[in-house]
């Protein structure tokens, strides 16, 4: 299927890219704050004098905020605006980041990572919002890697800069500097942010407490599509999550025994394959909407399969090229996850796709929150066993993988009679413009 034109598509145009620009630097920001511990796990474990389920506790408190907080912020977003939301998350995430910045026990610091994950919930679902109020629907796949690949840029600024910074300048200059560009952002957003274009504003919508809430959550769950784009979510993100998040620098230094420069040039690799990646996928579904399907499935297979070889590898540490090839392969796992958000798009009307896409983003962040927990136990009781603590990947993927097969044959068919329908109302529509009438 190819790309199609829906009536009362926004423009597009300048205007269009200068505003979401603006939305995705600040996720851009919010990735770099939220990946800011991946590059300083160990320097965090020396600093607060925590084990490894100590040092996970950080990262899956983040996490489990960032989902949680996923159904309200879509919820909020369709109700009081993109602008709005996004700067309260600024506001939220810059405040965690200083707090961390500044902390010295391991309380305030899990706390703070609370604030930031709270904060860094807030970004995303706004940012593919302010995609769909501002360009036509067949964008909606570039749109959505797009946003993704201000994200890698913010993984890329943690893995380049900030892994230096910190070693040269130390914890709190480094954490403070990342602080100020929340701040910066935040004026941007004031300044720059607008929710939608001039002559596009959405139709009213009555908000009547909770019992919109519930029909907004019931109606988006209801679709097959948005069930399809969570489990597509949560099965194709969160290895290469994990891996750059906080475990990745950890078992390429103690278990595979590269010195941090080659670890974090790895770390890097994984964050270029993921841009290349994303243009590719986006690209791809943009031109051919069925290749969203192969791609899925695509991605949980290479991913499988390269950890069963990684950790298969005879002997204790694996060759140099087959630790390259699986930073490439898990480059592929962050486009992959943003599939999912196509699959709900065309199954929920633009007022509530905000909503859709916080379900959908919880997917993989359940997914990455569990898979942290499940490697820092496993570490500790292993006696830092790494391959044994990495292998609880293969049971979240079989899990996910049975409901996207599951699902996918119910959500194309409803896919295919929306899109039918709405090609036969807009001829009409234009037989009547014709006529007069």
């Amino acid at each position: 299927m190819t790309a199609r034109t829906l009536p009362g598509d926004p423009p597009g145009g300048r205007r269009a890219v200068l505003v979401w620009g603006v939305g995705t630097l600040v996720y851009l920001v919010a990735v770099v704050h939220r990946t800011s511990l991946g590059v300083a796990g160990i320097d965090a474990a020396d600093r607060f004098h925590i084990g490894a389920s100590a040092l996970s506790s950080f990262s899956i408190l983040q996490v489990l905020v960032y989902a949680c907080m996923q159904i309200p912020v879509g919820l909020m977003v369709d109700r009081l605006g993109t602008k709005r939301v996004l700067m309260l998350g600024a506001v939220l995430f810059t405040s965690g980041q200083l707090a961390f910045a500044l902390s010295h026990s391991y309380g305030m610091a899990l706390a703070a990572r609370a604030v930031l994950g709270c904060g860094d919930a807030m970004t995303f679902v706004s940012v593919l919002r302010l995609g769909s109020r501002w360009f036509p629907a067949r964008r909606g796949p570039m749109i959505a890697q797009g946003a993704a690949l201000f994200g890698v840029a913010g993984n890329l600024v943690s893995t380049v800069a900030l892994s230096r910074l910190l070693h040269s300048a130390g914890w709190t200059p480094t954490f403070l500097g990342t602080a100020i560009g929340g701040a910066f952002v935040l004026l941007l957003v004031a300044l720059f942010l607008k929710d939608h274009p001039e002559g596009y504003e959405p139709a009213p919508a009555e908000h009547a407490g909770l019992a919109y809430v519930r029909r907004q959550i019931a109606a988006s769950w209801a679709e097959p599509g948005t069930r399809l784009g969570m489990w597509t979510h949560f099965t194709t993100q969160f290895s290469g999550m994990v891996f750059l998040l906080l475990w990745g620098l950890p078992y390429l230094v103690e278990d595979q025994g590269l010195s941090r420069g080659t670890a974090g040039s790895l770390l890097t690799l994984v964050v270029l394959a993921n841009m290349v990646f994303g243009t590719l996928f986006g690209q791809l579904i943009s031109r051919h909407h069925g290749a969203r399907m192969p791609l899925t499935l695509g991605v949980i297979a290479a991913t499988a399969a390269i950890w069963a070889v990684v950790l298969g590898w005879p002997g204790g540490q694996d060759p140099m090229w087959l630790l390259v090839l699986l930073c490439v392969v898990l480059g592929a796992c962050g486009p992959g996850s943003m599939i999912g958000f196509d699959f709900a798009r065309p199954a929920n009307p633009p007022e509530r796709f905000g909503t859709a896409s916080g379900i959908v983003n919880i997917g993989g962040f359940t997914a990455s929150m569990l898979t942290l927990l499940a490697v820092g136990v496993l570490l500790d009781a292993s006696g830092d066993n790494y391959r044994v603590a990495w292998s609880s990947i293969f049971v979240l993927q079989a899990v996910g993988t049975v409901q996207i097969l599951r699902l996918r044959r119910h959500s194309d068919r409803l896919e295919r009679e929306r899109i039918a329908v709405s090609r036969v109302e807009s001829l009409h529509r234009s037989a009547a413009a014709v006529s007069g009438e």
